[in-house]
Parts: structure tokens; C-alpha cells; sequence
């Protein structure tokens, strides 16, 4: 009898093999990695085993010491304990450091506390910190130890120096370094410690020293704060000169350091294009002697690069001033300036410039907490010869000069008078109405991010002329620099501008070009028509907040009003113009 042979006894078909191999391969890959981290658990705990052997022997080394031995070479108190070693063990390498204080303990009494206590070095802690240098990941132990000496105390000739290290909220700065170096003294004493949790270091028991410690207090990422030498030129009168210590009395000395913070800085000119090998210079105000002043971070000089950048690191939380160098006249910053770089922050930092002009006054308006004000009307007058209104964190671009024909296309009746320089439309003079028309040439705001305000022109009609529709404006703006649709107040092709001062609509704003379109209505009797000035006040992503830049002044005095809803008028009839380039604040109140 034939007998049927079952499909189940003819082997694995290939996605069965497939199956089975990728399993195989992900359990063998997990049970490879667990037994891998198994073997670096073990092996860290044995490091760690091993730091911690190393440093049992130090301890047992020291407990056999002569008390006066137990100290640092070079350091005080003074023995014969090295501050910083290599050790080698089981392969690896160790890096050891030892500190050695004097403890003064409360027990009987303190230096300077009630009671007196006049031999305040009571006993000494011995602090060792170990890291393995070859082991990767290696978390540092410590491990401390007390040492006392045998037999009675006798009064001290030394003194203490206790040093408070906190950070720029006051707060403590636990495990600053903290460098002392005392030359006057034969031999030298050099101490480098570490705070305690509660950001001190006590120095007890040291040898007394006029102006002979000099103090360095830092801390990885932090700034700096130390002592100064009274003898040094240039900063004869230290706010915080190398203490003194004193026999039985306690100096406490104070330091504040933060982390440090960095300021990107971009420059720009007025269409927010970059200025690449610009010079400018950036000083701060924390002072660190008077009489004369000198200041800790001094005015400093930087480059920006191909791309108009510059990136300043390891700053020192303070109040920052830039000032411009070389031929572009320095408009502003965004912040503000003097601006504050807080601990820890990074800044970006738009520096503003344009072409120097003669005889020019940037104006900054602040309110009564030293904020910048916007928006603010600022009418700048000199009697029969200057008259201009400008509004802060606004600019202006615009015509005053039509000479040479300062436009893009007109219709073919408008040209301009010399030496006047205004722009002009011509009647035939029989009677028949006509139109003629100018375009202006682009102007480019360099960014997208762009805010337009009002409208502002001065035109005469030789005679005067009834209409209102004589001079009428329309504006257009695009981001192609190619499509140019002119419209009205209300946004549309069908209206115009026809009073200065107006409000320009909406639908202009977040282009890039613009173009404005003068048309001169003509009736055949008016002569002539004439257009002196025309300007428009916009805001950008360049454009400094709080300040307007005044332009071509003569010398002389002038006066100033600046308006603000919300604020009191502010009056000053005595600005005098002066020099090429001045400053002018004025604090508005409410």
C-alpha cells in the first residue's frame, strides 16, 4: 500500500529560516550587550575600589605623621603633603588632591567671638579628592579625615582669613577655586583650596601680612574676582586691594563670580544689510579702582567678520557699551544700549550703522525706569532754517534734492529748478487741462520685516489752486521689485493721498521695495507745480528701538518737543549742535 507523505516532514521552507536566523541574531545581540554592561559595572565598581584604596593609604600615611608635618609644601598650613600627585594603580592612573585646613573649633571659643579664643588652630581636616584619568567615566571621590596635635594650646601670633564667594544674586558659590599666593612672606606661601557648600573658605591660623594676600577666586564657567596690588600703575586705588591679615583678628574678604555669558554681535546698515571689517568697541561699568576710575572689563576692540558678525565670549555679567569706529556713523542697537548681559546668557546683538553725515544728533527717549519709549514725536527746530519731525524706533526714507532728475520715469512735462532743486510740472498756459506724472525710483528696506506709517510731502501750486486733487500721491510696494500695484489710503487703486501726514494703509506693510507715483493735475491756468520734499516714516527689524537719528544740521541751538500719548510733553529750547556726532537723552514722565 502507498503510503501519503505529510508536508510537516519536508523540511523548513526559506521564511522559517528567515524567522529563526533574525531571532537567533536579536537575542545573541541582547545577551552580548547585557553581558557587556555587565562587565563595565563590574569594572567600574573595582575603579572605584581602587580610588578608594589609594586614598585609605594617604589617610593611614598621614595619621602617622607628625602633627607639624601635616600640611601642604608651599601651602600653609605648611608639611609635607603634596597639594596635587599621580598615582598608578592596577594600570590605571589616579590624579590626587590634598587640602589641609586649620579647624577652628566653637568648642572653646572662636577667634573674635565670645568667647576669645586666642589659639584657634584647635585641629587640622585633611580633604582628599581622587579621579581616575584613564577609566572614562569616572565620578571623583573625596574622603576627609581629622588630624589633632598631643598636649596643651598656646596663644597664636597668626591671624584667619575667611573668604565668602557667592554669585551675582548673592547666593553661595559652593566649590570655587580659590588661589593665594603671599610672596612677602620667606618662604612663600601658596594655598589653593576649594569653598565649602556654603561658599567659604576659612584660613585659620595663618601668618599675619600687610596687603600680602593676593586672592584669585574662579570657578569652571564662571568669571573671575581677585585682589589687587596697590603698588601696580595704573590702578592706584584698588576697590579691593591683597588683604591683610592681622595677629588674632579675622579679615573677611568678599568675592562674587557668575557664569559667563556671551553677545553675538551683527552689524548692519540702514537697509539691514551686514558690514563685514567693521570695528566697534565694547566696554563695560563694574569698576575695580576709583580715583581715576578703571574699569574691570576696559573698552575693548573687535572686527566683524565676512558676514558682518562678531561672537564674544566669556563675558562677566555687567552693563555693556558699544561704541563705533571708522567712517559709518553709529545709528544704534537693538537692545537698547547700555544693554545688561545677564549670567549664563547669550545675547544677540544688532549693531546699527549708515554714512556719516555732517553735524548729526541721534536722539534716545526713555520713560522714568530708563525703558526705551517708540512711537515717540520728536520736532527738532531751528528758526528759519530747520524744521523736522522724526519718530523714535522709525526711520525715513525719502526726497529732498530732485537734481538731475532724480527719478525712475515721468510722463515728460516734470523736470526740476536749479538752485532749488524742486520738482516741477508745467502748464501750456491755453486753457486745456492735462495730467503729468513722476515714479520714483526703488527703495530697497533690505528685509521683509517691515512696518510703513505715515506720509508726509510739501507741494506748491503756482497760483494756488482750489483743488485738492492738484498733487496727488499713491504708494506701492512688493518683495520681486517687480510688480508694482499703486494704491491709496484705503488700500486701492482708486484713491490717493492728497494731505500730508497721512496714514499709509496695511496692505503695504511686510514688503521689501517701494515706490510712490506723483501725479500733477493741470488746468491750464496754474504755471507751474511744484514738489519740495516727500518722505515716509517705517520701522524694521533694523531699526533701533527708543532713538531717531537727526541728519545735515547746522551749528547752532535748536529746540526739541517729543510727544507721546501717555507721557508729558518734553521741552528742551537749548539743544546746541556742536560737533559731528553728538548723543541726546531725554526721560520722558507720565
Amino acid at each position: 500500500m502507498r503510503m501519503r507523505q505529510s508536508k510537516h516532514n519536508s523540511g523548513f521552507t526559506l521564511i522559517e529560516l528567515l524567522i529563526s536566523t533574525t531571532l537567533f541574531a536579536v537575542i545573541g545581540t541582547s545577551t552580548y550587550f547585557a553581558f557587556q554592561n555587565v562587565l563595565e559595572a563590574i569594572s567600574r565598581s573595582q575603579v572605584r575600589s581602587d580610588a578608594i584604596s589609594l586614598i585609605k593609604g594617604e589617610i593611614e600615611t598621614v595619621r602617622n605623621m607628625p602633627y607639624v608635618d601635616v600640611g601642604i609644601e608651599g601651602g600653609y598650613p605648611a608639611g609635607k603633603l603634596l597639594a596635587d600627585k599621580t598615582l598608578a594603580f592596577s594600570g590605571n592612573s589616579f590624579r590626587l588632591n590634598t587640602y589641609v585646613r586649620n579647624i577652628d573649633d566653637p568648642y572653646d571659643g572662636t577667634l573674635g567671638g565670645m568667647p576669645n579664643d586666642t589659639a584657634p588652630a584647635d585641629y587640622k581636616i585633611v580633604e582628599y579628592q581622587i579621579e581616575c584619568t584613564t577609566c572614562g567615566p569616572f565620578v571623583p571621590i573625596a574622603m576627609t579625615t581629622t588630624v589633632s596635635a598631643k598636649g596643651l594650646e598656646s596663644a597664636s601670633t597668626n591671624g584667619s582669613l575667611f573668604i565668602t564667594v557667592s554669585d551675582a544674586s548673592g547666593n553661595p558659590v559652593p566649590g570655587a577655586s580659590v588661589h593665594v599666593v603671599n610672596s612677602k612672606l620667606s618662604p612663600t606661601i601658596t594655598i589653593d583650596d576649594i569653598t565649602n557648600t556654603e561658599g567659604m573658605l576659612q584660613l585659620v591660623d595663618i601668618p599675619p601680612s600687610v596687603t600680602g594676600y593676593e586672592i584669585t577666586v574662579t570657578k569652571a564657567g564662571y568669571s573671575t574676582d581677585k585682589t589687587y596690588d596697590l603698588t601696580l600703575p595704573g590702578n592706584p586705588n584698588p576697590l579691593k586691594p591683597h588683604a591683610t591679615v592681622a595677629t588674632q583678628q579675622v579679615t573677611s574678604v568678599s568675592f562674587f563670580i557668575d557664569r559667563v555669558g556671551t553677545i553675538n554681535v551683527a552689524a548692519k546698515d540702514n537697509q539691514c544689510a551686514p558690514i563685514p571689517g567693521l570695528g566697534f568697541s565694547l566696554s563695560g561699568t563694574k569698576l575695580v579702582g576709583t580715583g581715576p576710575d578703571v574699569l574691570k572689563y576696559p573698552a575693548t576692540t573687535f572686527t566683524t567678520d565676512t558676514a558682518g558678525e562678531k561672537t564674544i565670549s566669556n563675558l562677566e555679567w555687567d552693563s555693556y557699551t558699544i561704541a563705533s569706529i571708522g567712517a559709518l556713523e553709529f545709528t544704534g542697537t537693538v537692545p537698547f544700549v547700555p544693554f545688561t548681559l545677564n549670567p549664563g546668557v547669550t545675547m544677540d546683538v544688532a549693531l546699527l550703522f549708515e554714512p556719516k553725515t555732517i553735524k548729526s544728533l541721534l536722539v534716545t527717549v526713555v520713560d522714568d525706569v530708563n525703558q526705551p519709549v517708540d512711537g515717540a514725536s520728536i520736532q527738532l527746530v531751528k528758526t528759519g532754517a530747520y524744521d523736522q519731525t522724526l519718530y523714535t524706533a522709525r526711520r525715513t526714507i525719502g526726497q529732498t534734492d530732485w537734481g538731475g532728475a532724480d527719478y525712475a520715469v515721468q510722463s515728460g512735462g516734470v523736470g526740476y529748478d536749479s538752485p532749488t532743486t524742486e520738482l516741477q510740472a508745467h502748464a501750456s498756459g491755453s486753457g486745456t487741462t492735462s495730467t503729468e506724472w513722476v515714479v520714483s525710483n526703488t527703495y530697497d528696506m533690505g528685509t521683509n520685516s517691515i512696518t510703513y506709517y505715515h506720509l508726509r510731502f510739501d507741494a506748491q501750486l503756482q497760483p494756488a489752486h482750489p483743488s485738492p486733487d492738484a498733487v496727488r500721491i499713491q504708494i506701492a510696494t512688493n518683495n520681486d521689485n517687480a510688480t508694482w500695484n499703486f494704491v491709496g489710503p484705503d488700500g486701492t487703486d482708486s484713491s490717493y493721498f492728497t494731505t500730508s501726514n497721512a496714514v499709509l494703509p496695511t496692505v503695504l506693510d511686510g514688503k521689501r521695495y517701494l515706490r510712490y507715483k506723483i501725479d500733477f493735475y493741470l488746468d491750464g491756468e496754474t504755471t507751474v507745480t511744484s514738489f519740495k520734499d516727500i518722505a515716509i516714516d517705517f520701522s524694521s527689524s533694523c531699526t533701533p528701538t527708543g532713538q531717531a537719528l537727526f541728519n545735515a544740521l547746522g551749528p547752532g541751538t535748536y529746540s526739541m518737543t517729543i510727544n507721546k500719548a501717555g507721557f508729558q510733553t518734553y521741552i528742551d529750547a537749548s539743544v546746541s549742535i556742536s560737533e559731528d556726532w553728538q548723543q541726546y537723552k531725554a526721560t520722558l514722565t507720565r
